[in-house]
């Protein structure tokens, strides 16, 4: 068995599918025998990719500027430049994917990025979620018309899929008319260095960030499908004295269609304690979780949901929407809130920096839920599969999904 796994998801800053793709080639490589995981593209490649990927993320946002205000016309017209390049890249690493499969002839192809580059292969993907099929509106214009042309095709390429949850794996099922033996749940896991730490080494990472010593938090990246507009709305309506000593930080970096997100956020949060920090290396997220009251995580929708797992493996209480795979993934162990409701998680911030028996029974068993969640059990779900596909159809056509 030979199988190639595409890490050009975890080119530039990782989120959720980078991490993703870098975890779970790391397992399989200690999983598997010699000889039969290997990775694409050649390092170089990567490189490149690296400096596409921070410079599409800046046209994406399309013309917004999230420091305050707007980008000059200027800018929004370079969008279009950086649109073409990026195709442009994309059909070269093509044709490298393409002559790299037919030198080492690979059994086996997976992609942990949605969409599989071209290829003779027999293909797996990683659907992580349906969120640029089902709201567009969340999504850059380039990503949604990226995926208009290729998500589809796509698909018939592939002879199986992963999904991050068993929520995501119904969705994709009942969504993409997939057979259910075509989709296999693979859960996400928790990042190995994460987990409790000392006092004293959470308090000299926060003060060399420049952080608080106490305060609220929220991880990932903003954008709308996170709802953190409606987050801030809620903590700025809380007392001014409860805000006073119990901060709001943002870990994370600015994504798509946030000029509403970052008007608010410079026009009223930031005056009422809110801090972004923005994207963080990851070598300081454990004392960041550690330094937290609790982790708070309204997304309107997620595939998995990293954050509020990982805010678990670190002993910590989490405030959770109840988007379906949280509901899944964190079983009881969180406090969950309606995405929307805007007066229940104005109560929910308050009670949970004001009564101490509640904050501490939301602790109170988070490291045993989240144990199941390892990188090492993906894989081993994944190598599974891969040996299944390999020994009985390793010559097998792409199959195809309904529309």
């Amino acid at each position: 068995m030979r199988v190639v796994v595409n890490l050009l998801a975890a080119a530039g800053a990782k989120t959720g599918v980078g991490h993703y793709a870098v975890e779970l080639f790391r397992c399989l490589q200690q999983q598997a025998g010699p000889g039969e995981i290997h990775d694409f593209p050649h390092p170089r490649v990567l490189k490149a990719k690296r400096f596409l990927t921070h410079v599409y993320a800046r046209a994406a946002r399309g013309g917004e500027n999230p420091q305050g205000g707007r980008t000059s016309i200027l800018s929004q017209l370079r969008n279009g430049a950086v649109n073409q390049l990026r195709a442009g890249a994309r059909a070269a690493i093509g044709h490298h994917f393409r002559a790299r499969c037919a030198a080492e002839k690979y059994d086996l192809y997976h992609e942990p990025n949605f969409i599989p580059l071209d290829g003779d292969v027999p293909t797996v993907a990683t659907i992580h979620d349906l969120s640029c099929v089902l709201h567009p509106e969340w999504h850059p214009a380039a990503r949604v018309a990226h995926f208009e042309r290729h998500f589809r095709a796509g698909l018939d390429r592939c002879v199986h899929f992963f999904a991050i949850s068993e929520t995501a794996r119904q969705e994709l099922i009942r969504t993409l008319g997939l057979a259910p033996a075509q989709v296999t749940r693979t859960y996400m896991g928790v990042r190995p260095d994460l987990g409790p730490l000392p006092a004293h080494e959470t308090a000299a990472t926060l003060s060399r960030l420049g952080l608080p010593a106490r305060y609220l938090l929220y991880f990932g990246t903003l954008e709308p499908r996170k709802n953190v507009l409606m987050l801030m709305r809620a903590y700025c309506s809380l007392p001014s004295a409860l805000r006073e000593r119990w901060p709001l930080v943002l870990v994370g970096g600015w994504g798509w269609r946030t000029a509403e997100i970052a008007d608010y956020y410079h026009a009223a949060a930031r005056h009422k304690n809110v801090h972004h920090v923005g994207y963080v290396a990851d070598t300081d997220v454990a004392a960041i979780y550690n330094g937290a009251r609790a982790l708070v995580y309204p997304s309107l929708y997620e595939g998995f949901g990293m954050p509020p797992v990982e805010m678990l493996a670190c002993g910590g209480a989490v405030l959770a929407s109840t988007a379906g795979p949280l509901v899944e993934t964190l079983a009881g162990q969180a406090h969950l809130v309606n995405a929307d409701d805007l007066d229940g998680w104005r109560s929910a911030l308050a009670r949970v920096v004001d009564d101490d028996a509640w904050w501490q029974s939301l602790r109170h068993g988070a490291i045993d839920r989240a144990r199941p969640f390892t990188w090492e059990n993906c894989a081993a779900d994944t190598l599974t599969v891969y040996r299944r596909l390999c020994a009985t159809q390793p010559q097998s056509a792409p199959g195809s999904a309904a529309a």
